[in-house]
């Protein structure tokens, strides 16, 4: 059975002077998730957002606040983000000495658990680990900076992971990110995404119509 389509737009394009007001307008506009991307300088070369500052949008919405952290070593923090607010936490297998620790520790404060892959990240780093994640996402740009490119070259390890979880009936969704636009989104699902981040293109196509843009992503 394929999964309904969701929609997780990424805050890295909203304008941070007014995040709080850019998640309420995103929830307004229909988002399922919000995507936070965690980035320290270090794992990946840009710096992002830290613990604290999910803390103060989350009472902004109750939708789902949807944290990737590009972070080394990440178990260290993940307290941190679990007790700001986080829903899903996904890390990536390269920042961590031990996967199943890691994993562990997520659900040790019951939130649920994603493990992001990088464009040239082998999926068998993950394959001992599915029956324990509830997400895996797929990087179609190097990690680091919004607005590049998207990578038609991931969507094989897509169609592969999709093929593994249909074949073992495992409950896992798989999120996509990384330039996903209009034009690319309906092959990012058919090649089995049901949940799609994207930052440029929900916040500035059709002069930033955030809902029309949520919806076009969606039903495309």
């Amino acid at each position: 059975m394929s999964k309904k389509i969701k929609i997780s737009p990424s805050i890295l394009s909203a304008d941070f002077s007014k995040l709080g007001e850019e998640i309420v307008s995103l929830d307004q506009a229909g988002a399922d998730y919000i995507h936070v991307d965690v980035m320290d300088g270090h794992f990946v070369p840009n710096i992002t957002i830290g613990p604290e500052i999910i803390k103060r949008l989350r009472p902004y919405t109750k939708k789902v606040f949807d944290v990737h952290l590009m972070i080394s070593p990440v178990d260290k923090y993940i307290k941190d983000f679990a007790n700001a607010g986080a829903d899903i936490i996904t890390f990536h297998p390269e920042a961590t000495k031990d996967i199943n620790k890691t994993i562990d520790l997520i659900k040790s404060f019951s939130k649920k658990v994603g493990i992001s892959l990088k464009p040239h990240s082998q999926t068998e780093l993950i394959l001992d680990h599915l029956s324990s994640i509830d997400l895996i996402l797929v990087m179609s740009v190097e990690p680091g900076f919004g607005g590049q490119k998207f990578m038609p070259e991931v969507l094989p390890k897509l169609e592969a992971l999709k093929k593994i979880i249909s074949e073992k009936n495992l409950n896992i969704d798989l999120e996509i990110d990384g330039g996903i636009n209009f034009d690319n989104c309906e092959i990012a699902k058919n090649a089995g995404a049901n949940i799609l981040v994207s930052g440029s293109t929900i916040f500035k196509e059709n002069n930033g119509n955030l809902k029309k843009n949520i919806g076009l992503l969606r039903s495309k």
